[in-house]
């Protein structure tokens, strides 16, 4: 019972990390109704922003100055990109996301340069055991993991009580149903976008450095989105709490089944078994477990 356990904890920590890179993708989805190709390369270039600032001035003072280097950022989004595709069809504003991302690839090692950077939070990296009077050998968490998953959940609670309850909230959410009617009714789209993708840049932050502290930061960790991808599929790309529990299904899913049925069936099932299940899901529940069902009627 106890390597279950573990390796059930193992995947909860891992799906929250997933999660946070996912919120991003379901933040900007929720209020532009645009898939953000580019959450990854936010991400990484968050990680690093704060990477190199941090090599040089307390913690406190670079978080200030990356957060404040993606607000910038989400305003030039919005200033060069986004003003001139207002009222345009989703696809158009998806594929601007494609530029977008290559873009702030390329700034990211131009700026900050192409080696990995470490970023040491001050936590112990050495594994702890618990229950070791319960459990035959006890059970190993990391200190780090569930640091980040105490961060994620307030995220949710926060941003869950950012769209019910503010007024800028409930102006994103009809900015995501209809840009006509959101511009008609006096909503100034251009401000509303510069908001979310500020808050998506807080999120990508987050999730850097939470990334970063684990892996370093490096180039590979703009890929970390390509897992996230699944888990907004399984979760709904409207919902902020389906971000968490796609990631938490995929992060305990992927370490099951390669523990469980790697063996029988050959290695690599971690790196597969996630988009195999958004598969089944595209198949059987396309709007995902928490997403709004779309019902055409004639």
């Amino acid at each position: 019972m106890g390597p279950l356990i573990e390796v059930v904890l193992g995947g909860l920590m891992a799906g929250v990390l997933y999660s946070l890179v996912a919120l991003g993708f379901v933040l900007i989805y929720k209020a532009s109704g645009v898939f953000n190709f580019a959450q990854g390369a936010m991400v990484l270039f968050a990680a690093l922003a704060f990477a190199r600032f941090s090599e040089k001035m307390p913690m406190p003072v670079a978080f200030v100055l990356a957060m404040g280097v993606m607000v910038l950022m989400a305003w030039l989004v919005e200033r060069l990109v986004l003003r001139s595709l207002v009222n345009q069809e989703g696809i158009i504003l998806f594929l601007a996301t494609f530029g977008i991302t290559y873009f702030i690839e390329g700034l990211g090692q131009l700026i900050f340069g192409s080696d990995i950077y470490p970023i040491d939070l001050g936590l112990p990296k050495e594994p702890k055991i618990i229950l070791e009077d319960t459990f035959q050998g006890g059970i190993l968490i990391n200190i780090d993991d569930l640091l980040a998953a105490a961060v994620a959940g307030a995220l949710v609670l926060s941003l869950a009580l950012f769209f019910q309850k503010t007024g800028t909230g409930r102006a994103l959410r009809a900015v995501a149903d209809d840009h006509q009617a959101a511009q008609s009714v006096g909503i100034p789209l251009n401000r509303i976008w510069v908001i979310v993708w500020s808050v998506s840049g807080f999120v990508a932050l987050v999730a850097g450095i939470v990334w970063g502290s684990k892996l370093g930061v490096q180039f590979s960790l703009a890929l970390v989105a390509l897992k996230a991808i699944p888990v907004v599929i399984l979760g709904g790309f409207t919902s902020v709490p389906g971000a968490i529990v796609g990631g938490l299904i995929i992060g305990v899913g992927e370490k099951l089944a390669e523990v469980y049925l790697g063996p029988i069936i050959g290695g690599g099932l971690e790196n597969w078994f996630a988009y195999g299940l958004a598969l089944v899901f595209l198949m059987v529940r396309p709007e995902g477990l928490f997403g709004e069902r779309h019902i055409d009627r004639v």
